[in-house]
């Protein structure tokens, strides 16, 4: 089996620069958020379609940056 359909695109979600990736493998889709400045996975998930797989695993990600603390750089 092979991945195929393959997209990527940058987003800002709760003022996080993000990578959405997603694929197709066989009969599902794969979705995984990464950072796109220190490239660290946030989340996946896998659904029936591109949407859902996206949409679950952006639910994840923004669960998971809500809850991450941020400090000002600088004095």
């Amino acid at each position: 089996m092979r991945a195929e359909d393959f997209a990527r695109r940058e987003l800002d979600l709760v003022g996080w620069p993000l990578i959405v990736e997603t694929y197709r493998l066989g009969d599902s889709y794969f979705a995984t958020v990464s950072s796109a400045d220190a490239g660290a996975r946030f989340s996946r998930a896998q659904g029936s379609s591109r949407e859902e797989a996206e949409r679950l695993a952006l639910e994840k990600a923004e669960k998971w940056l809500g809850q991450t603390r941020r400090f000002p750089i600088g004095r």
